[in-house]
């Protein structure tokens, strides 16, 4: 079996995590894999839509195409894995209408020119439901193996509240600038963690500005003592899937996030952390897990387990196989 991996670029997250880290799995399993970036010029495009004849499989990731390169590609494509984790039918949380005819055209488009999709969660595979029945849910999963459970320190001396991110998410973690002033007031041993290319101050916290990179991100979330996931309640928020609560409950971080979207999926309140939404829950479910160094210690071992059965890549894998091969032998997957 052939499959040809379109992705959005070789050193994107969601790239990583939704295609890249597959690969040695199903190389073991006997599939040759290429992976390209999606071509840019006219000419590129041209090259790789007709060289798609070759592979038995087209697996594209989150990218909607025109019409006319959308009939190209499916004369030639064999098979189409269409694979989406993020509301592509939708704006994103920064407009105010949210709604738009052209984003749905192209999302349903792309749906109806697919033999299978995947979606990342529950809340997409909804949004897909009215176009296609052949649709599998699976979450942008954790390698646990390159995840190894932080060491709880008993010195309580100082307590970081970390978030990492894109630049394009972190005005989720600026609006609650209001709630980090205030437990900075009464605690000075608290500190703001942010991981990302983007940063904001605060003039009751000390913040640690940490630009990602790869090579130190495992330990960067390490070095939490609390996960932050905020997100507001819409709908380009609710096709989210929880990438960031994952990497910390990977790790063993408590979280505390927002009721909203997959958040509630994998967060148990009051078991792998809370849940908070208005400025008081945010206060007093923070405050909990600060004061609280055993519960912290508990909720992340417990939210690592979660991980492991739930969210890994080990856990998933096979199931990303199963539908490879159930579209070779079958025509499609049931």
């Amino acid at each position: 079996m052939k499959i040809l991996f379109l992705v959005q670029g070789l050193d994107v997250a969601a790239s990583r995590y939704r295609v890249l880290q597959y690969l040695p799995y199903l190389k073991e399993q006997g599939i040759q894999v290429s992976v390209l970036p999606f071509p840019k010029s006219f000419f590129a495009k041209l090259k790789v839509f007709k060289g798609v004849k070759q592979y038995d499989i087209l697996f594209i990731q989150r990218k909607r195409f025109p019409v006319l390169w959308l009939k190209l590609i499916r004369k030639n494509a064999k098979k189409i894995v269409y694979d989406f984790d993020d509301s592509v039918m939708f704006r994103n949380s920064k407009y105010i209408k949210h709604e738009s005819k052209t984003r749905v055209k192209m999302f349903r488009n792309m749906i109806n020119a697919s033999d299978h999709v995947i979606a990342g969660n529950d809340f997409l595979q909804k949004k897909t439901a009215p176009y296609t029945h052949n649709v599998t849910i699976i979450p942008s999963p954790i390698d646990i193996s390159f995840y190894p459970q932080k060491k709880y320190s008993e010195n309580n001396d100082n307590i970081t509240l970390g978030w990492i991110g894109a630049h394009g998410s972190i005005h989720y973690l600026k609006k609650m600038k209001p709630i980090f002033e205030t437990l900075g007031k009464s605690n000075d041993k608290l500190r703001l963690k942010i991981i990302c290319d983007t940063f904001f101050d605060c003039e009751n916290m000390v913040v640690d500005k940490k630009q990602w990179n790869e090579k130190d991100e495992v330990a960067d979330i390490q070095s939490f003592d609390i996960g932050l996931m905020p997100l507001m309640d819409d709908p380009w928020s609710h096709g989210k899937c929880g990438l960031k609560i994952l990497q910390c409950l990977a790790t063993g971080v408590p979280v505390v996030c927002s009721r909203a979207g997959i958040n509630r999926e994998i967060v148990e309140d009051g078991v792998h952390g809370f849940w908070a939404d208005t400025h008081e829950e945010w206060i007093e479910k923070l405050e909990i897990l600060i004061n609280d160094h055993e519960l912290r210690k508990k909720m992340g071992m417990a939210g690592r387990e979660r991980v492991i059965g739930h969210y890994s890549l080990k856990a998933n894998a096979p199931i990303m196989l199963n539908i490879f091969q159930q579209l070779i032998q079958n025509g499609t997957v049931k």
